[in-house]
């Protein structure tokens, strides 16, 4: 039998997952993306704490007008916003199993310009 879209993702998720962690200096970050939403969350996996997370739900941003793929590159301004904010400058990518392509890239490709390195 073929193997389904989600347990091939689900299994590229864990394979990269027992490659990379995030520390308090340089945290994971992790992008979760559904049908009409896109989330990001910094995540240190020392202490198992996520330490702060944007959704293209959030007020300011589901107010602006645009498409999923501009929303997901604000969605990756305001991450790097709030980790500047919190004294973080490097991190770790996780695109959690999707292909690095579209709204995925969106998100990076802002967070980079927002300062963010990785």
């Amino acid at each position: 039998m073929a193997i389904t879209k989600t347990k091939r993702r689900t299994r590229i998720k864990n394979i990269v997952r027992a490659k990379i962690s995030g520390t308090a200096s340089r945290p994971r970050m992790s992008v979760f993306r559904s049908n009409k939403e896109i989330y990001a969350q910094l995540i240190d996996d020392s202490e198992g704490k996520t330490l702060f997370t944007v959704s293209s739900k959030a007020k300011d941003i589901a107010a602006k007008e645009g498409t999923k793929t501009e929303k997901a590159a604000m969605v990756g301004k305001a991450v790097a916003e709030k980790a500047l904010a919190a004294g973080i400058t490097t991190v770790v990518f996780d695109r959690n199993g999707y292909l690095y392509h579209g709204r995925v890239k969106q998100l990076a490709d802002a967070a980079r310009e927002g300062g963010l390195k990785f």
